[in-house]
């Protein structure tokens, strides 16, 4: 059964004045903006979901929450005042010091709780230094909920951000936990967030053959959809074993058109530092199954690419272990590739980066890895590319598949 949960316009607006002299005014109207709210934001509205409910939340530091304090305060002449403050806060700290919701456990994906770990670390269970609250671990060889780990539990909230490409594992967590919920007899409400790559749908869809923890469900690699509505597709699909269904409802963004942009006011992970990198991430994560470097171990993750194995253009990096990236690939190493830091936001899968280094690597027999093929979400791509097709060859052999996917997407969503 699925809910999902729309409201009026917010209360909450900011308002622009044209100032003008006193006989304009007449001809120059207030200009009302609505302010966009993620769903975590109307928590506060809907209560009644959780009254008499032992409440579960599989967050990590994406999931924040704004809201608007009123203080108390007193001049120097004694008078009684009230400010507005707006704060940002931790969403379980939010649910623990300013609601009634009963919260109990915490559940981790990768990265952590706080997002301090490297891609790929084991994050051990640990309890909260703040709450006290349990934080158990979605990750290693436990990344769907234990029936022992939901014991007690009545709801399980969902606030990540995703990054709206196939192979950003919290959309995995996600497949894991309703499946999880799905057999306890467990309710999910997700608190959607916006997707910061909008409305890009674009590369090779999965075969499902090759489904792995990075790339679950026959998609393309940038699927165009914020987290809710890919939870409805899950769904709607029947992609659980068995073909479970879910107990779900959607908390969704108000005031959200996926085609704006929108800045992520806080890092979905520790490698991609901002706005540039995921906007460029799908297309250099395939990087990853090749002996090309997209930076970890620099401070411009995913916004440059390079290898000891390309040619001296005039750019290079030297990757260094640090925060987020312990062992990074040629580690002190230099790497030889371009800088992508400044170019323009792109708006599909870009493949001339790939393309170009892996005509002018001097290692080709070693330029893919097992990995690749679980990226690309086939063997095909990798074939493409050896054999020597144009980018444009190789896009044309996606639009059929991408235009079916783009069918079958417009059930399941939940914005203009």
């Amino acid at each position: 059964m699925i809910f999902v949960f729309t409201f009026l316009v917010s209360c909450k607006t900011s308002t622009a004045l044209n100032y003008a002299k006193p006989e304009d005014v007449a001809l120059k109207p207030k200009i009302i903006t609505m302010k966009f709210l993620p769903g975590a934001d109307n928590l506060n509205n809907h209560l009644e979901l959780f009254f008499h409910k032992k409440v579960g939340i599989v967050t990590n530091q994406t999931g924040l929450v704004t809201y608007d304090s009123i203080y108390n305060t007193s001049d120097d002449s004694g008078y009684n005042k009230q400010r507005l403050v707006i704060r940002t806060v931790h969403v379980v700290d939010y649910i623990t010091e300013q609601t009634s919701i009963n919260l109990v456990k915490i559940f981790a994906p990768e990265h952590g709780f706080r997002g301090t770990a490297d891609a790929g670390e084991l994050v051990d269970d640990s309890k909260d230094a703040k709450t006290g609250l349990p934080i158990l671990s979605l990750y290693g060889n436990n990344k769907k909920p234990t029936p022992e780990q939901l014991s007690g539990i009545d709801v399980l909230l969902f606030d990540l951000q995703d990054v709206g490409a196939r192979f950003y594992t919290y959309i995995s967590h996600l497949h894991y936990v309703m499946e999880a919920c799905a057999e306890n007899n467990v309710s999910l409400i997700i608190l959607d967030r916006p997707n910061p790559n909008g409305s890009i749908i674009d590369g090779p869809i999965l075969d499902p053959a090759y489904s792995s923890f990075v790339g679950m469900h026959p998609i393309p690699i940038l699927h165009g959809m914020t987290i809710g509505e890919y939870a409805l597709m899950i769904n709607g699909q029947g992609w659980l074993t068995n073909k479970v269904q879910c107990h779900l409802s959607i908390i969704p963004c108000e005031n959200y058109r996926r085609n704006l942009p929108y800045d992520l006011p806080v890092n979905p992970s520790p490698n991609l530092p901002n706005s540039q990198s995921i906007n460029l991430y799908a297309s250099l994560c395939l990087f990853e199954g090749t002996n090309v470097s997209v930076g970890r171990g620099t401070s411009t993750q995913f916004q440059v690419y390079g290898s000891p194995f390309l040619p001296n253009s005039g750019f290079h990096f030297i990757p260094e272990p640090n925060f987020g990236a312990k062992n990074p690939l040629h580690n002190s190493k230099i790497c030889y590739g371009e800088d992508l830091t400044k170019i323009s936001k792109v708006d599909k899968l870009e493949l001339k980066w790939l393309l170009k280094a892996y005509r002018e690597t001097s290692n080709p027999e070693n330029f893919f890895n097992s990995f690749f093929t679980k990226l690309a979400g086939s063997p095909t791509l990798q074939e493409q590319i050896e054999s020597g097709l144009s980018e444009e060859e190789i896009r044309a052999t996606w639009q059929d598949s991408l235009e079916k996917f783009k069918k079958m997407r417009e059930d399941y969503l939940l914005y203009p």
